[in-house]
């Protein structure tokens, strides 16, 4: 894969209609308000684990506050993706996998990820834009977890704006965890493998390895890094001259998350890491059960 096709300079979206690939009218630019940290959410990548369970003594200072609502404002890569963030005390948003099982406890704040249901790649956009905010508050030394399926969304409608079309499609708790983990959460942890891997050599194909760019394999490990529901892993690499194709791997059932949104969250930490090692590019929107291809070009 030519070096030279990594030079791009901005990052467009394009558009999937009937016909094929088309953009609205001039290439449409991402709309976030600000440029992806690399570096910073790279290791954020590295260290960020799923928490249920946050300690109440520790409350959230004004100033983080002020910084994830900053975040929540300024990354918005997409239209229709959304994040706002809810300073009220969450306990009530959660509910257990059976009973109090797996529930939420004790986060002084949760962000909503909200999405416009008319668009076809809602799903996917709201995972790539809600990681984003996770990175950084991982960057700012809180914890959190993915939730996409075990929250009252009444409550959580009741607490935000939730415009017409639009649907809350997961949520986090922030905070700041208990120093040791819970039996609860170890057991969750059990339950969903959670730091178990599938190997890339699984993953992967296309191009063989050899004949990667130096970027390919760090973007690569760092998409199959993502956390996903009841960890799957639902994502798969492409890799092509001009990019990569990331697309739904497993078949089974949703487990009331979509694939494509976990996919989302991995195609953030592809593109992130991606940076991080000097490569640019834009995120093209494919039909099932393609997702995305991360292009490059010069």
């Amino acid at each position: 894969m030519s070096e030279a096709l990594c030079e791009q300079t901005r990052q467009e979206v394009a558009i999937q209609s009937e016909t094929g690939v088309e953009y609205a009218g001039q290439p449409q630019l991402l709309e976030r308000h600000m440029d992806i940290p690399s570096s910073r959410w790279h290791l954020a990548i590295e260290r960020r684990r799923s928490r249920r369970h946050f300690d109440p003594n520790l409350p959230l200072a004004p100033e983080i506050l002020t910084a994830l609502d900053k975040v929540c404002n300024q990354f918005v890569p997409f239209t229709h993706a959304r994040s706002s963030l809810v300073t009220d005390s969450a306990d009530s948003v959660f509910k257990g996998i059976i009973g109090s099982y797996g529930k939420v406890k004790d986060a002084p704040a949760f962000i909503a990820f909200i999405g416009d249901m008319d668009d076809p790649f809602v799903q996917e956009k709201v995972g790539y834009t809600g990681e984003g905010i996770i990175l950084e508050a991982t960057a700012l030394g809180l914890n959190t977890c993915w939730v996409g399926g075990f929250f009252r969304s009444h409550i959580v409608a009741s607490l935000i704006e939730v415009r017409n079309k639009e649907r809350v499609l997961a949520i986090t708790p922030v905070g700041y965890a208990r120093e040791s983990e819970s039996w609860q959460e170890r057991l969750m942890t059990g339950f969903a493998r959670s730091h178990n891997r599938v190997a890339l050599s699984e993953l992967a194909r296309g191009l063989p390895g050899e004949e990667w760019s130096d970027w390919v394999n760090p973007s690569l490990e760092a998409a199959r890094l993502a956390p996903s529901a009841t960890n799957r892993q639902p994502w798969g690499f492409d890799v092509q001259d001009d990019g990569i194709t990331v697309f739904v791997r497993t078949r089974g059932p949703e487990f009331s998350v979509s694939k494509r949104l976990d996919c989302g969250i991995a195609m953030l930490h592809l593109e992130v890491a991606a940076l991080d090692s000097g490569c640019k590019g834009k995120w093209e929107f494919l039909p099932s059960p393609q997702v995305a291809k991360f292009k490059t070009r010069s």
